[in-house]
């Protein structure tokens, strides 16, 4: 420790490569009884605590629950550590005749228990023996420090007894208090054991920090040292993360931050991207809860882009064709100017494509180009269906394929111009009887 406070750096932080390596040791505990906390104690949960006691197991709620917790949000997954060994887990649990599934987690220590029809992931407390940045080996541990030490940020960090002690090793706490996104330790020994932590600093800084800007200069020079690291990382793993840095506030100055750190072209991302253009579109979208994909298109120039991105990204075929359509159409549709109908554009090519998603495109498309008030319009409306078909034109007396498909076309486009009033007896009525 004197190493360390010589060297100016407080305890909890570590010290430079080669050097002693110590973390604050100092437990911060406090207690949490808050009506969220008090929502998770569940039938099962009561349940399962209570068989961990009974053989003298340490239970705890663990990770990013906690954090939810502390900023008065009841989470939507919760994990769970302990300090008995997987083995000892299955033994308990089948001895109660608790049903166990998904045991693919087993080697790394996690153990699903389904009681009192809810399921609870539960992890033995675990240390990293060797680590590659993209897989650890792990040893199991008793230590709640230990493994607290292996995690990333100090938010995600703390511990939760089921009597509301908070367990915090590493100042999370602090942090979360004052919203600052640190990595546990040194940020280049935690992003060297898993690049993709470069993208979960990204995404919990959009999700805690309250102002843009505020970084550790050491965390930013690690992040950049590393970034070509993320290139070792599938792509869907990569995707997910992103996804959520898309979504999350401050995105504007977290894509710009990857770009100049270097990040980008690891990840997917084109070079010479228009970060104005992201700056805009970001702006244009902000309270319509835009789909990742509708602002990831504003750095995509052309088509291509969107296939290349798929190609390291593994996106989804939904996720796909949304990007192609914003790319290809942002600029050719839009609301015609100073038009009485200005939504009319865009309810034609509903009409005219034919297909189930395209109201949907057509929405995002709205986000994307930043209007408000044709968004709100366009999902109000419900598409019309076209009332006549190739056998009612059959019926008129006109049996050439090649004639019914042109007539219903030119059918079509009279409709259109009525406002999607005209009637079928009234379209009709306009065929040239043979």
């Amino acid at each position: 420790m004197l190493r360390c406070l010589a060297r100016g750096r407080r305890p909890g932080l570590g010290c430079p490569r080669g050097g002693l390596r110590v973390l604050r040791q100092r437990l911060f505990t406090m207690k949490l009884q808050t009506p969220e906390f008090q929502s998770l104690f569940t039938e099962g949960l009561k349940s399962l605590a209570e068989l961990f006691v009974k053989e003298k197991h340490e239970l705890r709620i663990a990770g990013g629950a906690v954090r939810d917790l502390l900023n008065g949000v009841k989470p939507q997954d919760v994990d769970f550590a302990t300090t008995a060994t997987p083995e000892q887990m299955k033994a308990l649990l089948q001895a109660a005749g608790v049903r166990l599934i998904n045991n693919k987690g087993e080697k790394h220590g996690t153990i699903t228990a389904r009681l009192h029809e809810e399921n609870f992931e539960i992890t033995t407390l675990r240390i990293d023996v060797a680590t590659d940045g993209r897989h650890a080996e792990v040893a199991f541990t008793t230590d709640w420090q230990k493994d607290a030490e292996r995690r990333d940020l100090t938010i995600n960090s703390m511990f939760l007894g089921f009597d509301g002690t908070l367990y915090d090793y590493f100042n999370g706490h602090e942090d979360l208090r004052n919203k600052k996104v640190r990595f546990v330790g040194r940020a280049r020994q935690r992003i060297e054991e898993d690049y993709l932590r470069i993208l979960r600093y990204f995404r919990f800084y959009g999700r805690i920090v309250d102002r843009p800007g505020d970084h550790d200069p050491e965390t930013l020079e690690a992040i950049a040292e590393n970034a070509k690291g993320l290139a070792g990382i599938s792509g869907e793993r990569i995707w997910v993360e992103l996804k959520k840095i898309l979504v999350g506030n401050h995105v504007s100055h977290l894509i710009r931050l990857i770009y100049d750190l270097g990040v980008a072209p690891h990840i997917g991302l084109p070079a010479g991207a228009s970060l104005e253009e992201f700056e805009r579109v970001s702006k244009n979208a902000e309270g319509l809860s835009p789909k990742p994909m509708t602002l990831l298109a504003a750095l995509l120039s052309v088509q291509d882009d969107v296939t290349k991105l798929d190609l390291r990204l593994k996106i989804s075929k939904e996720e796909k064709n949304l990007g192609l359509f914003l790319v290809k159409h942002r600029r050719d549709l839009v609301k015609a100017p100073d038009s009485p109908e200005p939504l009319k554009p865009y309810q034609d090519f509903i009409i005219d494509s034919r297909e189930a998603d395209a109201p949907a495109r057509v929405c995002e498309l709205l986000k994307y180009q930043g209007e408000h008030g044709l968004l709100r319009d366009m999902q109000r409306w419900s598409v019309p269906p076209f009332p006549v078909s190739g056998h009612d034109i059959r019926k008129a007396g006109i049996s050439s394929g090649k004639e019914i498909g042109a007539l219903l076309q030119q059918l079509r486009d009279q409709w259109k111009k009525s406002g999607y009033q005209m009637e079928k007896e009234e379209l009709l009525s306009h065929i040239k009887k043979p």
